[in-house]
């Protein structure tokens, strides 16, 4: 279990640096363009290549292709595996090249049209944010081919136990967005808000290559010699096969994720900007905790898995459900707690107003208590892929789209923004409950249980912060402004005290995994000493 401590403790040091690169990222955006339809425009623009990236890169391949490459590497070891990674690749390429061709002309002719009926139109100002949108899309699809690429790059170096490269991958991306944003700024490239965004879009662009050649580049380092083969093995027929139903199941789950954000667009300039900064927001510890976890477990069960080791596979997946819920549940509670201050600081400058700040926070709130769910719901659909089981996490999806459109469309006319982000968090928690109920059936040792006394645990612990936490703000709030110095050093010290107080509740109610860190520990010292 130490090793996996240490790679996930890589993973999460990489993802924390990545996620605080995406919020400097999202901030500068944010101070360029405010919550303008521009800004919405670009947040759905940027929706669509990413729908099909998941749905193609790291989705429905990375849940077929890791069992199947570990087959492969046991039977034929890397010779046997690298060949399937370049059929993989071969076929991912023509693809999705296929797919970025006809989603731009299908955009270009689609903008044309709703320009010709702009001057009819009910709305004029939706209709001018669709064409927004389809404009961007047409300069940001291209990015479908090269992330596509580095998810199937990224899941072979995992399965082969490298996980410096992947985790590095989206640094890349958040370093050229930022310096392409900045320099349009600085060095005025860009004529106007426009000029500016089509800036932002080729920053999209060049980092997308480099997710790509990065991985690519250690795996040739690892004597993987690429070519452009597409035989159609058994292996890849296999693979086809697992992804078929997946695919289907995680375009219901993206789009389900998405419906909030097209929705938005429909309903105001500034919806869809508000709904996409908070989930990003909220991705900082998911993407921290829930996706290094599960990015370092899911190798593992998989392993397990095609072993027939059910015990060895339950083990490792209850030790990660566990760090993931001692670990989101008061990140969650943190995040909401403190989101004023938060958005404050990370996005009140510029053109992101403090009645963007206003209507951000409770929307960020709503999100926080989604948390939980959303990294419960990214390890048990390991749990399902790891036993090649592709087919309830499709139906898991479908019920959790139904609930989340149905509570969209009768939430949003009364509570705005507000209701679709309650209506996305409620569809979350139907499909983690549903996704636990068929887990338990197929797998009794991986029903949830076992996790009943610590997850008592993590409450207690999580009460005792929230307590500590709504102190130290009210006494903070008399006695500091709201500057963004001010703001920082209120953050820094409550979060500090937080940390503090619910790692002492929770070590003293000694719960479960505490042996594995005083071992882990006890290392370190043994190996810094010698």
């Amino acid at each position: 279990m130490s090793k996996n401590l240490k790679n996930i403790g890589l993973v999460s040091a990489l993802t924390m640096v990545s996620r605080v690169l995406g919020l400097v990222r999202d901030s500068l955006t944010a101070a360029v363009f405010g919550t303008s339809a521009l800004a919405s425009a670009f947040t759905t623009a940027y929706t669509l290549p990413n729908l099909f990236r998941r749905l193609l890169g790291e989705g429905a391949l990375t849940a077929a292709f890791v069992p199947t490459l570990h087959e492969e590497l046991n039977q034929r070891q890397r010779e046997g595996a690298f060949r399937l990674v370049s059929q993989v690749a071969s076929w991912l390429f023509v693809l999705t090249t296929g797919i970025v061709v006809f989603s731009i002309v299908a955009l270009v002719v689609a903008a044309h049209l709703a320009r010709e009926g702009l001057t009819g139109a009910a709305d004029p100002a939706q209709v001018q944010r669709w064409i927004l949108a389809a404009e961007l899309s047409v300069w940001l699809f291209p990015y479908l081919i090269f992330v596509c690429l580095a998810a199937a790059f990224s899941a072979a170096l995992q399965t082969m136990q490298r996980f410096l490269e992947p985790a590095l991958s989206p640094i890349w991306l958040n370093y050229a967005i930022i310096a392409f944003l900045s320099g349009a700024v600085v060095f005025e490239w860009g004529n106007g808000d426009l000029g500016r965004m089509h800036w932002l879009c080729a920053g999209v662009l060049v980092g997308g290559a480099l997710q790509t050649i990065v991985p690519g580049a250690t795996l040739m380092r690892m004597v993987w010699k690429p070519r452009f083969d597409l035989h159609l093995s058994a292996q890849v027929r296999a693979i086809a096969r697992l992804m078929a139903p997946t695919v289907f199941g995680s375009a219901i789950y993206l789009i389900n994720m998405s419906v909030s954000r097209f929705i938005g667009l429909s309903l105001d300039d500034a919806s869809a900007t508000v709904l996409n900064l908070a989930s990003r927001l909220m991705e900082l510890p998911i993407g921290l905790f829930a996706v290094a976890v599960t990015t370092v477990v899911f190798p593992l069960i998989s392993r397990f898995a095609a072993q027939g080791d059910w015990a060895n596979m339950a083990s490792a997946y209850r030790k990660g459900m566990r760090l993931i819920l001692v670990l989101n549940i008061p990140a969650a509670t943190g995040l909401g707690l403190l989101a004023t201050p938060i958005v404050r600081l990370l996005f009140e400058r510029g053109e992101f107003t403090a009645n963007d700040t206003n209507l951000m926070t409770p929307v960020v709130a709503i999100y926080a208590l989604g948390l939980p769910f959303f990294s419960f719901v990214s390890l048990m659909l390991r749990a399902f892929y790891a036993q090649k089981d592709t087919l309830t996490p499709v139906h898991a999806a479908l019920f959790s789209f139904v609930v989340n459109l149905a509570l969209s469309l009768a939430l949003m006319r009364t509570l705005g923004t507000l209701g679709l982000a309650l209506a996305g968090n409620l569809a979350v928690v139907a499909q983690a409950i549903y996704l636990q109920r068929k887990l338990s059936q197929r797998r009794p040792e991986l029903g949830f249980a076992p996790f009943a006394r610590d997850l008592g645990k993590i409450l207690l612990a999580t009460g005792a912060m929230a307590l500590v936490v709504l102190g130290a703000q009210a006494l903070s709030d008399r006695f500091m402004t709201t500057r963004s110095l001010d703001d920082l050093f209120r953050i820094v010290a409550i979060v500090a005290l937080g940390v503090a107080v619910y790692g002492s509740v929770l070590w003293m109610l000694k719960i479960e995994g505490r042996a594995d860190l005083i071992r882990l520990l006890a290392r370190k010292r043994t190996a810094s000493k010698a």
